[in-house]
C-alpha cells in the first residue's frame, strides 16, 4: 500500500496543482468558450463537423489534464494528443469558414488563441 502523503508529495510538481499545468489547461478551457458560438453555428449547417470539431476541442482540454495528471512517457503520450487534437481542431475550424458556415472575421479571435495554445503544448511535447 502506498501511503498517501508520500505520494501526494511525489506528484505534486506533475499533477493540477502545478501553476503551469493550470495556466495551459485554463488556455484550453478559454479555447473551449471561444469555440462554442462558432460550433452552434456550424451545428446548424452541418451537425457531423460540429461534432467533430466539439469532440477535437474538448479532447485537447481532456488530453492536457491527463497528461498533467501521469509522468514521463504517459504525460509525454497525452501531450502529443492533445496537439494532435488541437491540429485536427484547427483544421475543422478552417473548413466551416471555407464552407462559408461560418466568417473568417468571427474565427480569428478562435484561431489566434489555438495558435497560442498549439505553441505551449508543442512546448510540453518536447521536454
Amino acid at each position: 500500500m502506498i501511503d498517501g502523503s508520500r505520494w501526494h508529495a511525489s506528484r505534486a510538481m506533475v499533477g493540477m496543482h502545478n501553476p503551469k499545468s493550470c495556466s495551459i489547461l485554463e488556455h484550453s478551457l478559454e479555447v473551449v468558450e471561444l469555440a462554442r458560438p462558432l460550433i452552434e453555428a456550424v451545428y446548424r449547417r452541418d451537425r457531423d463537423l460540429a461534432s467533430q470539431l466539439r469532440r477535437a476541442i474538448s479532447s485537447v482540454a481532456l488530453n492536457l489534464a491527463e497528461g498533467f495528471g501521469c509522468s514521463g512517457g504517459s504525460a509525454r503520450a497525452r501531450f502529443e494528443t492533445a496537439r494532435g487534437s488541437l491540429s485536427e481542431a484547427q483544421a475543422g475550424v478552417r473548413v466551416a469558414v471555407s464552407w462559408r458556415y461560418v466568417t473568417q472575421a468571427s474565427a480569428n479571435e478562435l484561431l489566434e488563441s489555438m495558435h497560442s495554445l498549439g505553441g505551449r503544448v508543442f512546448g510540453l511535447c518536447r521536454r
